[in-house]
């Protein structure tokens, strides 16, 4: 799938102003179509009714996170193939390794920029996930976004 500005976009995350500034940057980016949930659940209703060409959600959420909310993507057929892209504070190397096993798009860590969400935005729709495993040689580096 392309960058395409005519996408609609699902911004899910549980806190108000967070979802304010997400809105604005998208916009800024040249999307029109931006939909927004407080948590995972929420999401994924919506996802049953409209379909999506991007999702952002942040990772920390009650009931349910944004973790649990990508695994359950990728787990349905009629919505595995949306890009997703992860928000969160975490930049743990293991976090990481499991968003990626779980099939996150791109990953990004708060604070951002709007370029760095145009960029990601731009990778996710690029990026096909693929599993990495959890222990690397002392030759290998971790290529994580």
């Amino acid at each position: 799938m392309a960058f395409d500005l005519s996408a609609p976009i699902l911004i899910v995350d549980d806190t108000d102003t967070v979802r304010r500034i997400l809105v604005t940057l998208v916009k800024r980016i040249g999307f029109t179509k931006v939909d927004v949930a407080p948590n995972g659940m929420d999401a994924l209703f919506k996802m049953k009714t409209k379909k999506y060409g991007l999702v952002i959600s942040d990772w920390q959420m009650e009931p349910v996170d944004g973790f649990a909310l990508l695994k359950t993507i990728r787990s349905d057929p009629e919505l595995a193939a949306t890009p997703f892209i992860m928000i969160t504070l975490y930049s743990d190397v293991e976090k990481v390794i499991a968003a990626r096993n779980a099939g996150v798009n791109a990953f990004i860590s708060k604070p951002f920029t709007a370029k760095m969400l145009k960029e990601k935005m731009m990778l996710a729709w690029q990026y096909q996930p693929r599993q990495i495993s959890p222990l690397l040689r002392d030759d290998e580096s971790l290529d994580v976004f």
